[in-house]
């Protein structure tokens, strides 16, 4: 199973509502808060392009924020990703 990284901030209902789809599919996965280590912050962005959260990463690949993970998971690709099709 690849590894599950997914930067949040606490009073993100967008962050949320991805951390529990992941606990739905029965994943372990690392969150990191952004809001609390602002260094963690400048690595989400460098590795994502992005400054918005939720932003998930799948092994090496960048799946992006809620919103892809939700249309990803409804067209069958999220659960192969995380390694529980």
């Amino acid at each position: 199973m690849p590894a599950i990284q997914i930067y949040t901030s606490q009073l993100c209902g967008y962050c949320q509502r991805a951390t529990r789809l992941l606990e739905r599919k029965g994943v372990s996965f690392e969150e990191i808060r952004v809001d609390i280590d602002h260094e963690r912050w400048r690595e989400m962005t460098q590795r994502s392009g992005r400054d918005t959260v939720p932003q998930l990463f799948i092994g090496d690949r960048h799946v992006g924020g809620f919103e892809d993970m939700v249309e990803l998971d409804i067209d069958g690709g999220l659960d192969p990703l995380l390694g529980s099709d």
